[in-house]
């Protein structure tokens, strides 16, 4: 664990390190003091330094100035490679030298409270039920505006389906409570273990992070597919969280979702179809399929333009389907025959893979069944 400390006061400032000395779990980095504690200070912080081999080699004052006090701040140099990632996270370069962020810097009870601090009972932590599937769906907010302004192909833009699951891929990597995750159009649902305790199960907090990441990293991503497709405004996306309970309400779930898939592609086809090859107007195009059957849609589309709608790619039919990668050796051991053995518990990769297949039908799931069994 690692713990910054920065007070506008040197005796709170030492104590503070004194507390996390006498727990062992820090490596100060940064420290705000007076002049007549620097020698204090830079002892104190020299010791912890000692505690851990985190590659530290020096520890210098830098003079801060302010209008009310002269601050210095104590900089360790040091190499990130002997950091955790999390750790490393938190430093940017500046100039050759490693800063902390502000935002790394965490309130500990030896810091003064002001009296504003009371407005944090009004925070509501809105934790989601134990035991219960969580999903996280996204959903493009205007994004019939946004394809009509951005040129997308009708019926289906491989483009945009293919951001789409490259934005996803990006969350479910980042993620390792998610278990799977299926997109079609322009939303997409994240499926986190029942047992996951990511964020602490706060509902908000999960449902942010995932819409901020599939957001940005559907922008970042943008210029990889539409290459020729200037990004006029960015896009948006709201988001939603929702607690299955079973198992057979999970895949009840996934299946209508698929369902609506096939329904809205078919109804898109036929649509497309009408308005670019038959000429008709988009009021005359929906005027003549209301009230159609899929079995009319269907017979359209063969009789009027050739076309077998099951001869068209899953992609647009059925979706996508990302799943993480099982360790092929670690099921290997979790398949054997052994009852006596002890059943090593599963491994997982971060990395993912993706599918166009239904999963409505019980052969996916018996195919992969360690998705719903996976212990975290």
């Amino acid at each position: 664990m690692w713990l910054t400390t920065l007070s506008h006061k040197a005796t709170r400032c030492l104590k503070s390190i004194n507390f996390a000395l006498s727990k062992r779990i820090v490596i100060p980095l940064v420290c705000a003091t007076l002049q007549r504690h620097e020698k204090r200070a830079t002892s104190l912080l020299n010791s912890v330094c000692q505690l851990k081999p985190t590659g530290a080699t020096k520890v210098v004052f830098k003079p801060l100035q302010t209008k009310t006090f002269s601050y210095h701040r104590i900089l360790s140099t040091f190499s990130n490679k002997h950091c955790s990632k999390a750790t490393q996270g938190i430093y940017s370069s500046s100039l050759g030298e490693h800063h902390i962020s502000a935002r790394s810097l965490n309130t500990t009870a030896a810091m003064a409270k002001s009296k504003f601090e009371y407005v944090r009972q009004f925070e509501v932590d809105n934790p989601c039920l134990p035991n219960c599937w969580l999903v996280v769906r996204i959903d493009g907010k205007a994004f019939h505006k946004f394809s009509e302004k951005h040129n997308y192909i009708k019926p289906n833009d491989e483009r945009g389906l293919g951001l789409m699951t490259c934005a996803a891929q990006r969350v479910v990597n980042e993620f390792n409570e998610i278990v799977l995750a299926y997109g079609q159009s322009d939303e997409y649902s994240f499926v986190f273990h029942k047992n996951c305790q990511v964020y602490n199960r706060r509902a908000s907090k999960i449902m942010t992070n995932v819409v901020s990441l599939f957001s940005s990293s559907f922008t970042m991503y943008w210029p990889r597919y539409f290459n020729t497709q200037e990004l006029l405004y960015p896009p948006s996306f709201d988001g939603r969280v929702v607690l299955y309970p079973t198992d057979e309400n999970l895949r009840d779930y996934l299946s209508w979702r698929q369902a609506d898939c096939h329904i809205n592609n078919l109804y898109n086809t036929c649509f497309w179809k009408l308005v670019q090859e038959k000429g008709l107007t988009p009021a005359q195009s929906q005027e003549r399929l209301k009230g159609t059957l899929s079995s009319d849609k269907n017979e359209l589309l063969f009789s009027e333009f050739k076309t077998n709608y099951n001869n068209l790619p899953e992609l647009y039919r059925k979706g996508t389907v990302i799943i993480r990668l099982q360790d092929s050796k670690i099921l290997a051991q979790n398949n054997r025959e052994d009852e006596n053995s002890k059943t090593p518990p599963v491994k997982w990769k971060s990395s993912s893979m993706v599918f166009h297949t239904d999963i409505i039908g019980k052969s996916f799931w018996e195919e992969h069944h360690y998705i719903l069994n996976k212990k975290l």
